[in-house]
């Protein structure tokens, strides 16, 4: 009875090591969203005014972040992040885009996003779109944002979703990768999706 009761506890344990997918298989440190329904395009302007979809950039990684040029600290803060992750990631940053999407197009001018996204890294890209082209976006992308009154109708804030998308070769949404995600982390999930083409 007790060699019985080991034979099946047995079983039952390789049974589960079974369903247990190989520890390979998920080597993300994002948040893999494989196949989820948002994101799947975009159509907006870039800082020079050309007309972007996220076709112009396929046969690259795409790493697309939503924010505004004004944010005291969680913008600047992953953009610097991503500018670290494209150092580290060395000649291989040559197939990797950085998107920058503003949420604030009443103040995010084309003339201050040719500043403020290149002065992170030269790159780097803004994107823009009307009020309604930008809340429309941010819907497809499940973003949320909100304008905060500050201390005069100018000196407002916008508090946002945070996260990066990122972007297989392919176009293919595969990643979400959360706010306060390092350079190291980025730069080894990026360089993942590079070299599984």
């Amino acid at each position: 009875m007790k060699r019985l009761l080991y034979v099946l506890l047995a079983c039952f344990a390789a049974i589960l090591y079974g369903c247990k997918p190989p520890a390979s298989a998920a080597p993300f440190k994002a948040t893999d969203i494989t196949g989820i329904d948002s994101g799947k395009n975009f159509r907006l302007n870039d800082h020079l005014g050309q007309p972007r979809t996220l076709a112009d950039f396929k046969g690259k990684v795409v790493a697309l972040f939503f924010g505004y040029t004004h944010c005291p600290e969680a913008c600047p803060n992953t953009m610097v992040e991503l500018a670290r992750a494209m150092k580290r990631l060395g000649p291989d940053a040559d197939k990797v885009q950085v998107l920058f999407v503003t949420l604030d197009p009443e103040r995010d001018t084309p003339a201050l996003l040719a500043q403020y996204v290149p002065a992170f890294h030269p790159r780097f890209i803004g994107l823009y779109g009307t009020s309604q082209q930008t809340a429309e976006t941010a819907k497809a992308y499940r973003i949320f944002f909100n304008k905060a009154a500050g201390g005069t109708p100018a000196n407002y804030t916008i508090d946002h979703s945070l996260g990066v998308h990122i972007y297989d070769q392919s176009g293919q949404l595969r990643l979400l990768a959360s706010f306060g995600m390092g350079a190291d982390d980025l730069a080894h999930d990026i360089r993942l999706l590079l070299d599984s083409r």
